[in-house]
């Protein structure tokens, strides 16, 4: 009897190491909030990146792309902070068991600095799992919180302790603002090129995209952009180029392809040429 109690305990641990997803540090959750189940279908797809907006309503972070869209019990503590809380605490400090640690991308569509000023006093409390920014440098933690949107620079540049760091743009790709401050760089594809993405990518989207990414890289920092086609092809061009992170609305999509990629398997892959 105990023998067979051994074997189901093993057998069980083992589905649930099994059903653990592989992380996928690339993948971003664009507008995350509006999937089935917040949070939750990001992970289970292993998404290593994911995107929340904010606003400020009578001093609690509510999470919605529109003010009117914004319900009490949507706040960021409830859909965010608290779940990955609790995760990280089941499994001993990480996200994911044996992954890197995620960006929860926090994109402030209210004023700036009152804003970032309730986020700061909120991740404090949630320090334990955060990254922690000091001036002598960082301390990583299994969650790395990037205020986009609505930023307050001036207000994060002059904190001697930041529990998140800041979303840049184009302006940063050559700026002296560190990485501990700006560890990535999120914008509209229209500002590298007018290409409408048909038809094969012309030779000066291709230097353009990696001159952004080689400049982006050389000041340690990551890229993203949005206002991309959300298919393979697109995908493909970009993580070619060597682009960090890619968004999506679509988990199983971006994470079937991811997952082909890293395994080597190209069967599927899409031809170059986007259509």
């Amino acid at each position: 009897m105990k023998r067979i109690l051994v074997l189901a305990l093993v057998g069980t641990l083992s589905s649930a190491v099994a059903a653990e997803p592989v992380p996928l540090p690339a993948a971003h959750a664009h507008n995350d909030y509006l999937q089935a189940r917040p949070l939750l279908d990001a992970l289970d797809h292993g998404f290593g990146s994911i995107e929340a907006d904010v606003w400020l309503v009578d001093g609690t972070l509510l999470v919605a792309h529109d003010l009117k869209a914004v319900k009490p019990e949507r706040s960021l503590p409830a859909l965010y902070l608290d779940p990955l809380r609790a995760r990280v605490r089941r499994q001993r400090g990480r996200v994911y068991a044996d992954g890197p640690p995620i960006i929860l991308l926090v994109d402030v569509k209210s004023e700036a600095g009152p804003t970032y000023a309730a986020l700061h006093a909120l991740l404090a409390r949630y320090a334990g799992m955060l990254t922690v920014f000091r001036t002598e440098g960082r301390q990583a933690g299994a969650v790395t919180v990037i205020v986009s949107g609505n930023r307050d620079e001036a207000a994060m540049g002059k904190q001697t302790v930041r529990y998140a760091a800041l979303d840049g743009r184009k302006v940063h790709l050559d700026s002296a603002a560190s990485a501990d401050l700006v560890p990535l760089i999120s914008e509209n594809w229209r500002q590298l090129s007018a290409w409408d993405w048909r038809g094969p990518v012309p030779d000066e989207v291709r230097t353009a995209l990696g001159d952004w990414v080689k400049r982006a890289h050389a000041r340690d920092r990551k890229l993203r952009f949005w206002n991309v086609p959300d298919r393979p092809e697109a995908w493909q061009v970009l993580l070619d180029a060597g682009v960090d992170l890619i968004g999506t609305d679509n988990l199983p999509a971006l994470q079937s392809f991811l997952v082909a990629r890293t395994s080597g398997s190209r069967a599927e892959a899409p031809a170059r040429k986007v259509p």
